[in-house]
């Protein structure tokens, strides 16, 4: 084994791996984080090291998500979101360079534990045996039924999985300056920003929220991220989606009627989908990197709702929203089996696991925008 530091002659990026059988150099925790540059990326996968630079751009998950992932301990990560280990490892082999050295911890720390519905079953590759089956029929489910695209909301909601309730990383609550969040809050009122009345979010968050969410904001970023990425088989699988749909009901309803009725569909969706997903989310921490463990990282952001044949069949099963972030490749109807456990896991570890009312975890999620507005107000009068 090499001794610690720079490989000899030192290793940048693009050199290339490590010739097999020749032994591996080692490298401590304040090398490898100074490749989290553009264009250098290093990450830390079961105590090996990986260069990253150029796979980054074809990862599932995107440049975006990789690129805020650099110099990290990613093994929790990366065992939670790849069904076969075996065959991924296969993949990594071209890029390592190294290993962590003996005596350095994970970057974490120790461990302490370990239809919209159906589309986002097979973006979490859990109704098929297959990855490939998964993501060809994610692909039709969200291209042809819901004109979006699949690669679209992979990108989006592989970050938020990864690093929940982080600002920057995760997209979800990424929302500064039309809601202020968590930390933001204090931020935005200290610097004297005042884009809208932060003290009234809770308010306008029934106008621009739930209604137009689906509707607006993902029509426009789903449009914009299949032209910049160049995703031409999603854009046609989206323009088949609203063919079929103004073919079949401009002759019974006509243009306007038509319109109509798409709007209506896609706020409809909207709020479902807001309130379903941000009951869960939204009235936990929300903050800067706080770099914990995996399972200490999605059970500070992660919530649970009580129970009960209807909600669990109106929330999809993301009632059980902990055991989803902790088993994300778990297949929901599973989630009410594992929970008594991992509520046992985590008492037995002394880690928080909530739960809260249906009804109450609904009004939570106005508790915390007017709690975050009224701290902006405090911090833009006083601080």
């Amino acid at each position: 084994m090499g001794g610690v530091g720079e490989p000899r002659g030192g290793r940048g990026p693009g050199e290339g791996p490590v010739r097999p059988g020749a032994p591996l150099p080692t490298f401590r925790w304040e090398q490898i984080r100074r490749h989290d540059l553009p264009g250098d990326k290093w990450l830390v996968i079961e105590r090996r090291v990986y260069d990253i630079s150029r796979w980054a751009q074809r990862h599932p998950g995107g440049s975006r998500l990789i690129g805020h992932h650099g110099a990290e301990d990613a093994t929790d990560a990366f065992r939670a979101f790849h069904q076969d280990l075996g065959f991924v490892r296969k993949f990594l082999q071209p890029l390592l360079i190294g290993e962590l050295a003996l005596e350095e911890p994970g970057q974490d720390g120790g461990q302490n534990a370990q239809s919209w519905c159906l589309q986002h079953d097979l973006g979490h590759a859990s109704v098929f045996r297959k990855s490939r089956w998964n993501h060809v029929a994610q692909q039709f489910v969200m291209g042809q039924l819901k004109g979006f695209s699949a690669h679209w909301w992979n990108f989006r909601h592989f970050q938020h999985h990864a690093k929940p309730n982080i600002f920057h990383k995760d997209p979800d609550v990424t929302v500064a300056p039309i809601f202020l969040l968590g930390e933001s809050s204090v931020e935005y009122g200290k610097r004297k920003r005042r884009y809208l009345p932060y003290n009234h979010q809770h308010l306008y968050f029934f106008l621009i929220g739930p209604p137009l969410l689906t509707l607006v904001n993902f029509e426009v970023e789903n449009l914009v991220y299949m032209l910049v990425c160049v995703q031409w088989a999603d854009l046609l699988w989206a323009a088949s989606f609203y063919a079929r749909f103004f073919l079949s009901y401009v002759p019974f309803y006509g243009v306007p009627g038509a319109l109509l009725f798409f709007v209506a569909v896609r706020v409809l969706e909207s709020h479902w989908f807001v309130w379903i997903t941000q009951m869960n989310h939204i009235p936990k921490e929300i903050g800067h990197e706080k770099h914990r463990d995996w399972a200490s990282s999605q059970l500070a952001a992660t919530r649970n709702v009580e129970p009960s044949f209807f909600i669990d069949w109106f929330s999809g099963h993301l009632n059980f929203q902990i055991e989803h972030h902790l088993f994300p490749t778990m297949p929901r109807h599973n989630y009410r089996r594992v929970a008594p456990l991992v509520q046992a896991l985590c008492a037995k570890h002394g880690l928080s696991y909530e739960v809260k009312p249906f009804l109450t975890a609904l009004v939570d999620i106005v508790r915390s925008l007017k709690k975050s507005g009224d701290i902006w107000l405090d911090a833009y009068l006083h601080q």
